[in-house]
């Protein structure tokens, strides 16, 4: 392998899975055992009470063709704990071995969608882009803008990433451009003079000297500035706030107040909610792409039509029912085809039916994206 990246066939074939599912198939098989199971995917330990879900398109690549019914809840759907989010009906040994890639999808794809809606809500309508990819094995690289961009950032820099999504790479320029040059003044009259007019002019302002002199410079040098770009880097920057306020102090005085600030750099919740006022936009990178794993768990709760469940969990099949309050939503779990009456809209659909994928099941890209950004008008931050 010139890189060590497991082929799409692996994955579907189940090679990808811990062996211990293996040797469990073995000894079903061996004593004829493969009894009806109802199993669901429930998170625990969310940071924050919510989640966004994100991966499930790839869990029905996964299962289609397999002699099982799956009922999920769409992509892009905020969710609580003990929420069932992913439901699997079948004979067990048909789905055994794959719910290591299961939960692999599921835990990785959704903590970055939930970090970048964690982000995007901080940010309100100041833009964020994801400059994440390069904190992340390459061949991560589609997944990891796809779950950003899902999550509500408004833009990806990866150029794989965002050909796979279907949009243009949004970026600036990188410190090297203006090393190589050896002028920022020279680098950048060249970025503007190559780049096509429709590719935003913002200057990279904190190479050599203070950000405020180079931002000035920048201004003073390209007549259609769009923005500066402040990359300040720890050891650096101090009151980052400071610094942001004086470069803006400095612009406007002199006549650039349609010069916007662009920063990144190490960006996280907690920078974006202290400088959302001033900014015009965020980079954001490894607190994204680097997104602790939303801790989901497949588990057994129905065997042969008996509810049945391990030590710290709830047995029987459920259903989530979600209703809109004054406040946004709540969620009710339910057995499923209870008697007991919930108003509200069942959150779990059907996937795959029969083992093959449903129509009109939302797997689309923009429509998960469109439900995290309506979402996140409503759901509350910790």
């Amino acid at each position: 392998m010139d890189f060590w990246i497991v082929p799409p066939d692996d994955i579907r074939s189940g090679r990808t899975t811990d062996v211990y599912f293996i040797r469990t198939e073995e000894i079903m098989h061996a004593r004829g055992i493969n009894p009806h199971v109802v199993a669901e995917v429930v998170a625990s330990g969310l940071e924050g009470g919510w989640g966004v879900l994100a991966g499930v398109s790839e869990v029905s690549v996964l299962l289609e063709g397999r002699d099982l019914d799956v009922y999920a809840m769409p992509e892009g759907t905020i969710f609580f704990e003990e929420e069932p989010v992913l439901r699997i009906e079948g004979r067990y040994l048909e789905f055994a071995r794959f719910e290591t890639p299961i939960l692999g999808f599921l835990c990785h794809e959704s903590g970055i969608a939930t970090k970048a809606a964690r982000i995007k809500k901080k940010a309100g309508d100041v833009p964020v882009i994801s400059f994440g990819t390069r904190r992340q094995h390459p061949a991560l690289a589609a997944v990891i803008e796809k779950c950003a961009y899902m999550g509500g950032m408004d833009g990806v820099s990866n150029v794989a990433g965002a050909s796979r999504l279907g949009i243009q790479p949004v970026g600036t320029m990188p410190h090297s451009l203006i090393i190589c040059f050896r002028s920022q003044q020279d680098a950048w009259k060249a970025f503007d003079e190559i780049m096509p007019e429709d590719v935003p002019r913002i200057c990279l302002c904190d190479t050599y000297c203070d950000e405020k002199t180079e931002a000035v410079m920048a201004a003073e040098t390209l007549k259609r500035l769009n923005a500066v770009r402040l990359d300040t880097p720890s050891s650096r920057r101090g009151n980052f706030r400071k610094i942001v306020e004086e470069v803006r102090w400095e612009l406007d005085i002199r006549g650039f107040k349609n010069v916007g600030i662009f920063v990144s750099g190490g960006i996280d919740e907690a920078e974006i909610e202290e400088l959302r006022d001033i900014v015009s936009g965020f980079g954001v990178g490894t607190s994204v792409a680097n997104a602790k794993c939303i801790d989901f768990a497949l588990d057994i709760v129905e065997i042969e039509g008996e509810p049945c469940a391990k030590r710290g969990k709830k047995g029987g099949k459920k259903q989530v029912y979600r209703r809109k309050t004054e406040k946004g939503f709540e969620d009710f779990v339910a057995i499923e085809n209870s008697k007991q009456h919930f108003e509200g809209e069942p959150l779990l659909k059907p996937l795959i039916l029969g083992g093959r994928i449903v129509e009109d099941f939302p797997l689309s890209l923009e429509s998960a994206r469109k439900r995290v950004l309506e979402q996140l008008k409503v759901v509350e931050m910790d």
